[in-house]
């Protein structure tokens, strides 16, 4: 994390409010128009090398933090402080807690439901990593599904220049600009709220560039998909499903988690592996680790067969998975003997499985279909 460039303290040293937080002081200066925070320690005998890092900052590997700014730090008063403003440090805007999340809750007599899938993060260093990971540029317009309370909707409106929540539950759609103008009051423009099923959404009030969202575990892949056909402005993303299918979505050909997840995700994008996220941090705890997945939006492979024509043959092979794809796509072709001639034609072994095969292949076959003069 880059520390802000420091500005130097123009005060009088008698003007410097200050309060004592352990072996660091809080100074709350003003530069212009702007209230501005630091943290700072003494110079004095015992401390030869003064460190100090903004607020925000000190939880997260102070020592780096304090080694980066020792370099800059301008002396005030015997203190050497670096200055920085909270808006432009999203490390210090707070962000929603175990007792945040359920006084929300209470407030407007929510109880997780296991039906709609909802399990909310309550840990602000875990949302941090989410927005991290997922690389928002500060331009972005982000697309999050499922914003629940808003755990994850505080630390995107911090990192992107506009947020479309699609929520399903009308109770906390209705909350969620609340907890906005409550936690982020400054930003209640930056967000449009949809109260819809993602399945269903063909239409957006704004066009996202990325998709961040903790998404629920029995939906995850069809919304994924869906939204990756209907939105094709999406380039990028990271969303949180349950670990084990985190892992047949990034799996590759041969592995015993390739299937239809991950076929179906490699037609529109590079999907990779992007951590492990603990049970601890979501209320209700579920009973399995979460993962991330990102992604990329690259071409598909090119073909004269649809997106439509090249599914159907994929979800034909894995129907039946353990079977030879001349077996397997018998029904698709009219016929075993069928089969073979159109896997023949598209340079796949009949013998082979579906679980050993690219997309890119799966497209060939499926143009293989395709009458030349089609």
């Amino acid at each position: 994390m880059q520390v802000p460039s420091p500005s130097r303290c123009s005060l009088a040293p008698e003007s410097l409010p200050m309060r004592r937080r352990g072996p660091l002081s809080t100074l709350q200066v003003s530069a212009g128009s702007k209230s501005l925070i630091v943290w700072a320690t003494p110079v004095g005998p015992r401390n030869k090398h003064p460190r100090f890092v903004p607020k925000g900052f000190a939880h997260r590997a102070p020592n780096d933090q304090w080694r980066t700014a020792q370099r800059h730090g301008p002396v005030v008063s015997g203190y050497h402080c670096c200055v920085t403003s909270p808006e432009q440090s999203p490390a210090t805007q707070p962000l929603l807690g175990a007792t945040e999340i359920r006084r929300l809750a209470e407030e407007i007599g929510v109880r997780p439901t296991k039906t709609l899938g909802q399990n909310f993060v309550i840990d602000g260093n875990t949302i941090r990593r989410i927005v991290a990971a997922a690389n928002i540029d500060p331009g972005e317009t982000v697309l999050e599904v499922g914003p629940g309370l808003g755990s994850l909707t505080l630390g995107l409106l911090d990192a992107a220049k506009h947020v479309v929540a699609v929520e399903i539950d009308p109770v906390l759609a209705a909350k969620l600009p609340e907890t906005i103008a409550a936690f982020r009051p400054a930003l209640v423009n930056n967000i449009d709220v949809v109260l819809s099923d993602a399945m269903r959404v063909t239409e957006l009030p704004a066009v996202p560039t990325a998709l961040v969202a903790n998404l629920p575990y029995n939906v995850a892949v069809p919304v994924v998909l869906h939204l990756l056909e209907h939105f094709p402005s999406l380039q990028h993303g990271l969303v949180m499903v349950q670990d084990e299918v985190a892992d047949r979505m990034v799996a590759g050909p041969g592995s015993k988690t390739y299937g239809v997840p991950s076929v179906k995700g490699a037609w529109y994008s590079q999907m990779r592996k992007a951590g492990v996220i603990g049970m601890n941090v979501f209320w209700p705890a579920p009973k399995i680790n979460s993962g991330l997945v990102g992604f990329t939006r690259h071409e598909p492979p090119v073909t004269r067969a649809s997106r439509q024509e090249v599914f159907a043959v994929i979800d034909a092979a894995f129907a039946q998975r353990r079977k030879t794809l001349r077996a397997a796509l018998a029904g698709w072709a009219g016929g075993a003997a069928q089969a073979e001639t159109y896997l023949r034609l598209a340079g796949v072994d009949p013998s082979a499985r579906g679980e050993v095969i690219d997309v890119a292949a799966f497209a060939r076959i499926a143009e293989a279909k395709i009458p030349l003069t089609a």
